[in-house]
C-alpha cells in the first residue's frame, strides 16, 4: 500500500516536514553538493539527481520507505520523484523546493549543522 499517490504527487513544504518528522517518509535532497552544504532540511538524506540518473542506489536508510524528494525550486525533485516511481518507489516531491521550505519559515542547516541558506 502506498502512502502517496503514484505518479507526480506533490506536497507543500509543511506537509513534507511533517511526514519526515513523524517517520512516514524520508526527505531526499537531490541537489548538488555545494547546494546541500550551504543549506538543507535537518534530517534530510542527500543523493544528487545527477547520481540518481546515473543509476546510483538509494542510501540504505531510504530503501523500502516512502520518499519525499526536494531540490531548490521543485524541478529536479519532480524529475527524481518520477524516476523513483518508475522504479517502484513510493515517491512525491516538494512544491517549490527548498526555496518554498525556507519561505515557509522551516529550518535550514548548513553542512556544520549551523543556520544555513538556500544556494
Amino acid at each position: 500500500m502506498f502512502l502517496f499517490r503514484r505518479g507526480t504527487g506533490r506536497l507543500a513544504p509543511e506537509q513534507a516536514r511533517t511526514r519526515s518528522l513523524d517517520g512516514t517518509a524520508v526527505l531526499l535532497d537531490v541537489r548538488e553538493g555545494p547546494e546541500w552544504r550551504a543549506g538543507h532540511a535537518p534530517g534530510a538524506v542527500h543523493l544528487p539527481l545527477t547520481r540518481l540518473l546515473a543509476g546510483a542506489a538509494l542510501p540504505p536508510d531510504v530503501r523500502g520507505r516512502p520518499v519525499v524528494a526536494v531540490c531548490r525550486s521543485g524541478h529536479r525533485s519532480q524529475q527524481a520523484a518520477e524516476l523513483l516511481v518508475s522504479h517502484g518507489v513510493d515517491a512525491v516531491d516538494v512544491t517549490g523546493g527548498m526555496t518554498a521550505w525556507a519561505k515557509a519559515g522551516l529550518p535550514v542547516v548548513d553542512g556544520r549543522g549551523q543556520d544555513g541558506r538556500i544556494a
